[in-house]
């Protein structure tokens, strides 16, 4: 774990289906699961969360702000759309969370879906993918509870 940049390149054929959250011992989990591998992906601490395709900023919670961008659009290969949320700026319900404090979507543009994820401070995180069921994937993002 660490609070630098961590990335893969390569653009996957897979499309984000789902993003959902949950809590550990010593850290709060993102995952973002696709249909398909996840080929590539960048996630860094930003100051500011940036809608993709407007450039206007999007408001969230917490003292610290990673963007977590992967290499899949939210939609499939003919434009119908795989991920659609209820509400961008509440993906799932952190209160609670330790570290968490607001997963907004940032959209999908050419390719990627941008999430943003608020967090307390700017703790360590840890990126990693495991392969799902079936054909599917996960993106992995823990942030630790401390430093």
């Amino acid at each position: 774990m660490g609070i630098s940049a961590k990335s893969a390149p390569g653009m996957s054929t897979a499309s984000v289906t789902n993003v959902r959250t949950g809590q550990q011992s010593c850290f709060d989990r993102m995952v973002v699961d696709l249909n398909g591998p996840v080929t590539g992906y960048t996630v860094q601490y930003v100051p500011e969360i940036i809608q993709d395709g407007t450039g206007f900023t999007i408001p969230v919670q917490g003292k610290a702000r990673l963007q977590v961008i992967v290499n899949a659009p939210s939609y499939d290969s003919v434009g119908n759309v795989t991920y659609n949320p209820a509400a961008r700026a509440e993906l799932s319900n952190v209160a609670g969370y330790q570290t968490f404090r607001q997963v907004v979507y940032a959209g999908s543009f050419e390719g990627s879906t941008s999430i943003g994820l608020g967090v307390r401070a700017r703790l360590p995180f840890r990126v990693f993918t495991l392969e799902g069921s079936g054909s599917g994937s996960r993106l992995i993002v823990d942030v630790a509870h401390f430093w």
